[in-house]
């Protein structure tokens, strides 16, 4: 079983709220507008972390990041990407993709919209953490936390940090 910690739209804020939830965790999963690599530097120094660039992310971000992270954890196969959109309404960039080769659970960022979603048509989840930082318009500071084992996804939980 593995515990993960999914956030998203840090916007270079890392602060002692996120790191108590990082350290519980077995693993970290960054949805991307990372900002200032502090924010990664940080968790790396204290779990395994797997993260895409976003949007406003600079050159050195997109050096140490991919735009698309697909990979299977145990029996999961997950696609993490910052801009994906959400069931009916995906990207045009990742549309046909998904279409094709669906992953189990889907996970992006960028609308700092807390979403959890299953997708009948794909037989698959779709993840959004909501935004962990402290920019943008949303009121509420947000990530997910959830198991994995086997090719189970359980004990989802929403974790709100409070105002931003």
């Amino acid at each position: 079983m593995k515990k993960i910690l999914l956030l998203s739209d840090t916007h270079s804020h890392i602060d002692e709220q996120i790191l108590k939830y990082v350290q519980q965790a077995d693993e970290v999963w960054h949805a991307g507008d990372i900002g200032d690599l502090v924010v990664t530097d940080t968790i790396k120094k204290i779990k395994p972390l797997r993260a895409v660039f976003g949007n406003i992310d600079n050159h050195e971000a997109r050096l140490e990041f991919p735009l698309h992270n697909r990979f299977i954890i145990d029996g999961v196969d997950v696609w993490i990407t910052h801009i994906g959109g959400y069931p009916d309404k995906y990207s045009p960039a990742i549309r046909e993709e998904i279409r094709k080769n669906p992953p189990k659970l889907f996970i992006c960022g960028h609308s700092h919209i807390l979403k959890v979603q299953f997708d009948k048509k794909l037989n698959l989840i779709h993840m959004n953490p909501g935004a962990a930082g402290k920019h943008g318009f949303h009121q509420v500071r947000t990530m997910l936390r959830f198991e994995i084992e086997g090719d189970k996804i359980q004990n989802l939980e929403v974790i709100e940090l409070g105002k931003k």
